[in-house]
């Protein structure tokens, strides 16, 4: 029986992050975490073009955190958890 991977979102991580990608690299290593959705930037079509860049559903590349936590919550296959990947000084109100 093959075991259900973990939904990752991710908070941050935009087109010229590093340490964005290097959380979903890191993540996906072992094959139990998958990244899904994201509001990888606080700039929507920036978001949306790192959720390009990171292959996802481009209906789960969000404009900003409340959307995606809001929209994820009403999805069947939900998110699990979400790395917050925003440079240190926005990490608290993530």
């Amino acid at each position: 029986m093959t075991k259900a991977r973990l939904r990752m979102g991710m908070v941050g991580g935009g087109p010229g992050s590093f340490i964005g990608p290097v959380h979903r690299i890191a993540a996906e290593m072992d094959r139990e975490i998958e990244l899904v959705a994201g509001a990888f930037s606080s700039d929507a079509v920036r978001s949306q073009l790192a959720g390009e860049s990171y292959r996802i559903d481009p209906a789960r590349a969000y404009a900003d955190l409340e959307t995606m936590l809001r929209e994820e919550a009403a999805r069947e296959d939900w998110i699990d958890f979400v790395a917050v990947t925003t440079p240190n000084f926005h990490h608290l109100p993530a």
